[in-house]
């Protein structure tokens, strides 16, 4: 996962929506989507709720 990604998968599991992502990103809400798009494209990744499950696993985010 790249960075970008990771940024992306931490700030979905604070519960940002996509405009909030590219916002605190200082992208654009295309890009967010994109971002969000590939991370959900990962093998067991099949909604935002299990992207945050993935976050605490993974340590980008914490209780």
């Amino acid at each position: 996962m790249t960075g970008r990604g990771r940024e992306v998968l931490a700030l979905v599991a604070r519960g940002l929506s996509n405009q909030d992502t590219a916002t605190g990103l200082g992208i654009g809400l295309r890009t967010a989507k994109t971002h969000v798009g590939r991370l959900l494209a990962k093998p067991g990744a099949h909604d935002r709720a299990r992207l945050v499950v993935a976050a605490y696993q993974s340590g980008l985010a914490r209780p």
